[in-house]
């Protein structure tokens, strides 16, 4: 470990110094990412005219990735890219390829080493775990992980998931949001709905 991440450590443990937080809007300006969505995420764009698309308050770890193509053609007689690798062959289109648009959600955390694939949505409140491969659509509020990632659980019941995604607090003025901070974080989801519901919050 270097001096500077022991003295960055230092000064949030013993200092009080609230870490920096990079926001993936500033560092990927060419595509529409939602306000307060941050970390790692490193997005791989292999200029097969696919775009990213996030909402907001995401967070991504480090070593999280989306690749918006870069595939090869499995329906050809080679995979090979000849017609990128070799300037005679140039002019035959058609590789890389890419599945499409990425859609990512609201609330969606990105756990470390995950892999989005070109073509994927994931739904609002979703959670890809730690080196999980998404090859499918992520339903709101799925755990997904492992190599295909599949679902694993949900964050909470389907009632509950169906009030929170007509609630849509990601939307919110920041303002309320910092107001309703004690309720989101908090493991009460029901006094949250129910205070919203109410216009309480």
């Amino acid at each position: 470990m270097d001096l500077r991440r022991i003295l960055k450590r230092f000064a949030v443990r013993y200092l009080g110094v609230k870490p920096k937080v990079a926001l993936l809007a500033d560092r990927y300006p060419q595509y529409a990412i939602g306000q307060g969505s941050y970390g790692h995420l490193l997005v791989r764009d292999f200029g097969d005219g696919a775009v990213l698309r996030m909402g907001a308050w995401c967070s991504t770890a480090k070593g999280s990735e989306v690749l918006l193509g870069g595939g090869h053609r499995t329906d050809w007689v080679t995979s090979y890219p000849f017609s990128v690798t070799e300037a005679e062959l140039s002019h035959i289109s058609g590789h890389s390829v890419s599945r499409g648009d990425v859609v990512i959600g609201n609330d969606v955390w990105i756990a470390s080493d995950a892999l989005i694939l070109s073509g994927i949505t994931i739904g609002d409140g979703a959670v890809i775990m730690a080196r999980a491969v998404v090859t499918r659509d992520v339903a709101p509020y799925a755990i997904v992980g492992g190599l295909p990632a599949t679902e694993l659980g949900k964050r909470f019941d389907d009632a509950t998931i169906a009030r929170l995604l007509a609630i849509k607090w990601w939307d919110w003025p920041k303002d309320r949001i910092l107001r309703a901070g004690p309720f989101l974080l908090s493991a009460d989801i029901h006094a949250f709905l129910d205070k919203t519901e109410a216009d309480e919050l």
